[in-house]
């Protein structure tokens, strides 16, 4: 008995055909030179002022001030630094004091607005009741405003309930404009989780909380850690609120309290790029070490499975 050679299907030899003069693209090539001197540039667009803060702030009030100005410091100095982080100093005392009031103050906030969002995301993303897709525009809604449209309201507000001039007031309303995006944020991530997993606690004998806790928390940990650098940031760098809410200068943040380096006739250059300095770096340092948990939250979140 003779067995015939299989032969290719016709469809498949005219696609041999068609593709074997090809060239397969190399994976990166597409990129190019192009992209990468794009990426050089984006950095040095981010980088430079961060660096040009730092050189002023390590000269003296004069060299600052020259003209043409002097864009390497010669004789650098950190007097400015000693001035800023020393208790005994006037300087000193003020500044360490609005440093932990926006410390005290960003973190209730983070902590207050997560121990919010976490359980008010999880119901949207798993439970259905009445009302719910309402509810959840609802919740959205206010951030289709600008901030400063709720300034006098809020200030009211505050005023009635006699809060104002205290940090209180200030981490109400952060929580009044973070707790939307972060409730969002949150829901996109929670819909990516399987349910499945859930089931399977419930089914080994755990609650649903102790299936919340034990299973979608931990696989939720980057959405939690994007929602609290987010949260973190916002009431960090805010200025418009706190420069309304509060007056006594004990109470002051950080953000309203740089405007004391300047004065009728002079500023104080170098003073005021070492604690905006200063003041950035923890903004910074937080988000490079947790970038790539905001990164995979914002990914996976977005992304409907």
């Amino acid at each position: 008995m003779t067995t015939q050679p299989m032969t290719a299907a016709p469809a498949q030899i005219e696609a041999r055909r068609r593709g074997g003069g090809k060239r397969r693209r190399k994976p990166g090539t597409a990129w190019g030179p192009i992209g990468w001197v794009f990426l050089v540039l984006l950095v040095l667009f981010s980088l430079l002022p961060m660096v040009w803060m730092f050189f002023t702030s390590i000269k003296s009030q004069l060299t600052a001030l020259q003209y043409p100005p002097e864009w390497y410091p010669h004789n650098p100095t950190l007097e400015e630094y000693h001035r800023l982080l020393s208790p005994s100093s006037e300087v000193g005392g003020e500044f360490l004091t609005f440093l932990w009031n926006s410390i005290y103050v960003s973190t209730a906030t983070t902590v207050i607005g997560v121990a919010i969002a976490v359980p008010a995301a999880y119901a949207f993303s798993r439970f259905r009741f009445p009302g719910r897709k309402f509810l959840f525009f609802a919740v959205l809604f206010r951030n289709m405003f600008p901030a400063v449209v709720f300034l006098m309201p809020l200030f009211i507000m505050m005023r009635l309930m006699g809060l104002v001039n205290t940090q209180a007031s200030l981490i109400l309303t952060y929580l009044t404009f973070g707790l939307p995006l972060s409730i969002w944020l949150l829901k996109g991530f929670y819909d990516n989780i399987p349910i499945q997993l859930e089931q399977a606690a419930r089914i080994d004998g755990a609650t649903r909380f102790q299936a919340f806790m034990l299973v979608v928390m931990p696989l939720s940990a980057p959405g939690i850690t994007a929602t609290a650098i987010y949260s973190f940031i916002t009431a960090w760098n805010e200025y418009v609120y706190a420069l309304t809410f509060l007056n006594d200068d004990d109470k002051l943040t950080l953000p309203v309290g740089l405007q004391r380096f300047f004065s009728e006739y002079v500023t104080n250059w170098p003073g005021l790029m070492a604690a905006s300095f200063i003041m950035s770096v923890p903004v910074v340092a937080l988000f490079l070490v947790l970038q790539k948990y905001f990164v995979r939250a914002l990914t996976e979140g977005a992304v409907k499975s």
